[in-house]
């Protein structure tokens, strides 16, 4: 398998457990609410209660970004080769190598470390369309394109 379609596999594992993560949090913070209306009462029944609906709350958010994660992977072509940047591409740089897909920070392939980025971040913006031998600066570093995968 090509690095490209063994990264690009690592980050929809790591979307999906963040979705299942998210989902796990959302059924046990309604299973708390839930408890909540069974055994308390008063005051304490209604904050325990909002304490819950806040936490499933805060986890349907969590769960939506990890949908729109989803989206911008089925954008990604995980076995195209290109002359520039694109997503999808692996790209070694001066500074390191980046994959461009969705933010799931650091990855590994034997090896291989390379940064996954979103390309909508400020430096994979910076990277695409970028071809090799191009240089750029970014946070007062100086870039050069190396290889693109």
């Amino acid at each position: 398998m090509k690095i490209r379609e063994q990264l690009f596999a690592q980050c929809v594992n790591y979307v999906e457990q963040r979705i299942a993560a998210a989902q796990l949090e959302i059924n046990y913070a309604q299973a708390s609410a839930n408890a909540e209306e069974k055994s308390s009462a008063g005051d304490k029944y209604e904050t325990g209660r909002a304490m819950a609906h806040l936490e499933r709350d805060k986890a349907a958010q969590q769960l939506q970004e990890a949908i729109k994660l989803k989206a911008s992977l089925e954008k990604v072509n995980p076995s195209g080769g290109n002359e520039m940047v694109e997503l999808g591409s692996v790209v070694t740089t001066t500074h390191g190598n980046f994959y461009l897909a969705v933010s799931a920070g650091k990855l590994q392939i034997n090896d291989f470390n390379v940064f996954a980025l979103s390309a909508a971040s400020p430096l994979g913006q910076e990277l695409m369309h970028k071809k090799v031998g191009d240089k750029f600066i970014f946070n007062k570093k100086s870039f050069e394109i190396l290889k693109i995968q």
